[in-house]
C-alpha cells in the first residue's frame, strides 16, 4: 500500500493499492450505488469512528467539494493508519483503495496522459545501503528523472537528526548540571560526620580504608537511586503513552523505556554517584584528625 494526496503519488512496492486522503475539499457520505457490485475500499479507524461507518457499508467519494461526480463504494475493512510523528496533528481521514478506481476519479478525461503520470514513486530495496549508488545510477540513465535516497540529512530525516542533537544537548546540561548539585549535596552530608569521620581516623582506620567505605556506600545509594528512577520511569511509560495516544488518537508510541536505554542511564548515574561521594569525602578527610573529632 502506499500514500496518495491530491498532488502526488507514492510508491514503495508494485502497486497493490494506493490511500487516499480525504481533504476539506472531498466528500464523504453513506449512499447507495447502482453497480450491483461496488469496488471495496478500506477506511483508517479514525475517520469509521468519525462517520459510524462498519465494514460492508457503502461510502461515496468525491474529489469535487460539491460531492458531484462521486463514486459508489463498499467497505471491505478498517486499519490503522501507520504512526507517522511527522503528521501526528493532521487529519487521519483516510481511505485506501485500488489504483485502477483511484485513476477513474482523478483522471482528466481530457488529458490522456492524467491517468498514466506520477510525480514520485518510492522504491524499498533489498539492500537499502545501497541507496544512493542506485540513486546515481537511475539518474543518469533515464533523463529528466531525479532520484535520491529517502534516508540521511535531507527532508524530513533532517528533523529528526536535528531533534537527536538537541536532545543530546539538553541531556549533557541536564547530567552536568545536577553533577554539580550532586557533589554540593554530598559535601553538606558529609560534613555533617566530621566527627564520626575523625574518631575513625583516632581508632586507626586509614584515608584509603574510609575512602574505600564511602565509596561502597556511595554506589550502594546511586544503584538504588538508578533503580527507583527506572521503576519510576516504567511505571509512568504506558499512562504518558496512553494520554497523548488518546489526546492525539494514533498508536503512536511516545514513550519507551528500552533496555539500551535503562543500562546507559544505570551506567551514568551510578558511577557519578559514587565518585560524587569519593570526592566530598577526600576534601574533608585531608583536613587534621584533631580538627574533624573536636565538637
Amino acid at each position: 500500500m502506499s500514500h496518495y494526496n491530491s498532488s502526488m503519488v507514492r510508491t514503495a512496492v508494485p502497486a497493490i493499492g494506493f490511500a487516499i486522503t480525504i481533504a476539506a475539499a472531498a466528500t464523504l457520505g453513506h449512499a447507495r450505488t447502482a453497480d450491483p457490485v461496488p469496488p471495496d475500499v478500506l477506511i483508517s479507524r479514525q475517520l469509521a469512528e468519525s462517520f459510524g461507518i462498519a465494514p460492508g457499508a457503502i461510502v461515496r467519494l468525491s474529489t469535487d467539494p460539491s460531492g458531484a461526480n462521486a463514486h459508489g463504494f463498499r467497505v471491505a475493512g478498517i486499519y490503522e493508519p501507520v504512526p507517522d510523528p511527522m503528521r501526528i496533528n493532521t487529519s487521519k481521514h483516510e481511505v485506501r483503495l485500488h489504483l485502477p478506481d483511484l485513476l477513474d476519479m482523478t483522471a482528466d478525461p481530457a488529458d490522456p496522459l492524467s491517468g498514466r503520470t506520477v510525480d514520485a514513486i518510492n522504491i524499498t530495496l533489498a539492500r537499502p545501503d545501497e541507496a544512493r549508488t542506485f540513486a546515481r545510477e537511475v539518474t543518469a540513465r533515464v533523463p529528466g528523472i531525479f532520484a535520491r535516497a529517502v534516508q540521511g540529512l535531507s527532508g524530513e530525516a533532517a528533523t529528526f537528526v536535528v531533534l537527536e542533537r538537541f536532545h543530546l544537548a539538553i541531556a549533557i546540561v541536564t547530567i552536568v548540571a545536577s553533577t554539580v548539585f550532586l557533589l554540593a549535596l554530598t559535601v553538606m552530608l558529609v560534613d555533617e560526620r566530621r566527627e564520626t569521620v575523625g574518631i575513625l581516623r583516632l581508632i586507626g582506620l586509614t584515608r584509603g580504608r574510609i575512602l574505600v567505605q564511602v565509596f561502597v556506600e556511595g554506589l550502594l545509594i546511586a544503584a538504588a537511586g538508578a533503580l527507583f528512577g527506572l521503576g519510576l520511569a516504567m511505571a509512568s511509560e504506558g499512562l504518558i503513552n496512553s494520554y497523548f495516544q488518546w489526546h492525539y488518537d494514533t498508536a503512536l508510541v511516545f514513550v519507551r523505556v528500552t533496555p539500551e536505554v535503562a543500562l546507559r542511564s544505570v551506567a551514568v548515574a551510578v558511577p557519578l554517584g559514587a565518585l560524587a561521594s569519593v570526592a566530598a569525602s577526600w576534601a574533608l578527610l585531608r583536613r587534621n584528625v584533631l580538627l574533624l573529632a573536636r565538637r
